[in-house]
């Protein structure tokens, strides 16, 4: 039997299964040895579909549907959790199996918010291409602070192979990105009822769509990859140790070796600034002066700057390690460690565990290393000085895997003077699922907004240097020994490189504005429309 909006719950049924198979196809993922990119394409029609799964449903029924599908389009996004938690976390495979679906429920919450919004837009006549797609970006907006927020997977991030659109991040972050895919696949699809209907096109769906072709124009107005006279060779190394013997000291002495002689290489090649994995050191640098002395005399070695993933260290008062800490250590070309970097934004349950007093007893974090406890934050995201061989001075920012994920906070590494950001982390725990592809989109889009190139060392890959517009260069396979260099323009003015990087997240501002304008007419159209029925 049909619904109010003329589906049956069969046809409910499948619309919401190919809703949640377009979400899941909406970003890079690895199909019979190749990586399928479907984004630029699918990503318009996902929101689409998960309209059309809502249309006709009264509140409670579309704030369940928007959870089921977002819960089942994101269980599958995250499968590679299973691969964190089992193969490498050792946990129980049921473990790995609850997992995703566990952490796709947080990113299912939204989805539900989502049908509850557009129930609530639609009883009042106000849910539109407009207000849907602002609707949308909130929410997805919301997902990167919320409980601390976890943020992968954002439409927006869809459309880092759109080099058509790639660009308006530069202006509005990748938000502005989620803003435009929904709004553009849900004007196309009012144009096309209105059209099937026999009616003329609302005002408000070409408003919708010349906003779209607008968003277009602008983003061909991004800053391209930065003009400079000043330019250094920048190397990235790729050591491909499995996640498994990382900690092992039985593959110690060759994991150094091996990271060694790709330095070796990318410093023949020419490379001034090597940067290593996250956590490429397996060893307390700080705790070991054979290990430092090592590293040091590789940099004097090599005559360039080391920026080097390891655990950093606080010290109690009897000399033992007291706290732990995801780091950077730079050793500069005559051997100096002159800096450290500590990780400001952790993994929840991956470094450290949340409400650790209450569950704490019952779960430990998964990426322990040679940690004794939870991992430590840092104070704040910091630009470096280093100097290079030829006395050149370069500020340089190094954000540490899970801290790619947060605009607003690389955006804070650049507005303190980072000319270059080097990205370090170590995707072995993804295994060869879509993650370490997804990631790298993720990262692309740190470049854009800031107009900052960006240097990418993955332990497994992907390693590559991202320019300013998101082109992405001399990418690497996934778990493969290698290294590459790329000669790098440095921006003069980094602060000031893009409009995102100088005035920060306006476009999500304004947005939050219109929203609370859109709940204000909508709570008193509904009065309006109560007081007029009792009278």
């Amino acid at each position: 039997m049909a619904d109010a909006a003329g589906l049956t719950r069969r046809a409910r049924l499948a619309g919401g299964a190919v809703a949640a198979l377009l979400l899941f196809a909406s970003f890079p993922q690895p199909v019979f040895g190749t990586v399928v990119d479907a984004g630029p394409w699918l990503a318009w029609l996902a929101p689409v579909a998960v309209v059309l799964v809502l249309r006709g449903l009264p509140l409670k029924a579309a704030t369940l549907a928007g959870g089921a599908v977002f819960w089942v389009g994101y269980t599958a996004i995250l499968h590679w959790i299973y691969v964190v938690t089992v193969h490498y976390g050792h946990a129980h495979p049921l473990i790995g199996v609850v997992a995703p679906i566990g952490l796709a429920l947080y990113i299912a919450a939204f989805g539900a918010a989502f049908g509850a919004g557009f129930a609530w837009l639609s009883a009042r006549g106000l849910a539109s291409a407009w207000t849907l797609a602002l609707l949308w970006t909130l929410l997805e907006h919301g997902r990167s602070f919320v409980l601390t927020g976890f943020p992968w997977a954002s439409l927006g991030y869809a459309q880092h192979g759109n080099a058509w659109l790639l660009g308006l991040a530069s202006f509005t972050g990748v938000y502005g990105l989620s803003f435009v895919t929904a709004l553009g696949g849900l004007a196309a699809a009012e144009w096309a009822q209105a059209r099937r209907a026999g009616r003329a096109t609302g005002r408000g769906t070409w408003a919708a769509l010349a906003c779209v072709v607008a968003a277009h124009g602008l983003a061909a107005f991004a800053p391209g990859p930065t003009p400079s006279d000043e330019v250094v060779r920048v190397g990235v190394v790729q050591g491909n140790v499995d996640q498994g013997d990382k900690w092992d000291a039985a593959f110690r002495e060759r994991t150094l070796a091996d990271y060694e002689s790709l330095t070796r290489q990318a410093a023949a090649a020419g490379a001034a600034i090597i940067a290593w994995p996250e956590t490429a050191v397996p060893g307390g640098v700080e705790s070991d002066p054979r290990l430092e002395q090592r590293l040091a005399r590789l940099a004097r070695e090599t005559r360039a700057v080391l920026v080097v993933g390891a655990v950093g260290l606080a010290f109690s008062e009897t000399g033992r390690p007291s706290r732990f800490y995801d780091s950077a250590f730079v050793f500069d070309p005559t051997g100096q460690r002159i800096d450290r970097y500590d990780k400001t934004h952790l993994v929840p349950f991956g470094e450290y565990v949340p409400f650790q007093a209450l569950i704490g007893r019952f779960l430990s974090a998964v990426a322990r290393g040679i940690a004794t406890t939870g991992v430590t934050p840092g104070e704040r995201p910091r630009a470096i000085e280093v100097e290079l061989a030829d006395g050149r001075p370069v500020r340089i920012g190094v954000p540490i895997c899970y801290e790619l994920l947060f605009p607003s906070l690389v955006r804070e590494f650049v507005r303190d003077g980072s000319q270059l950001l080097l990205g370090i982390t170590n995707d072995a725990w993804y295994g060869r699922t879509g993650a370490p592809y997804q990631f790298l989109a993720i990262t692309a889009l740190r470049s854009v907004e800031t107009g900052v190139w960006l240097g990418r060392a993955a332990n497994t890959g992907v390693s590559a240097f991202v320019d300013a517009r998101g082109g992405v260069h001399q990418p690497t396979p996934i778990f493969e020994s290698a290294w590459r260099v790329h000669d790098v323009p440095l921006h003069a003015s980094p602060a000031a490189a893009t409009f995102y990087t100088t005035f920060g997240p306006v476009f999500v501002g304004t947005a939050w504005l219109a929203a609370l304008g859109v709940v204000a007419f909508g709570l008193r159209r509904g009065k309006t429309e109560v007081r007029s029925s009792a009278e």
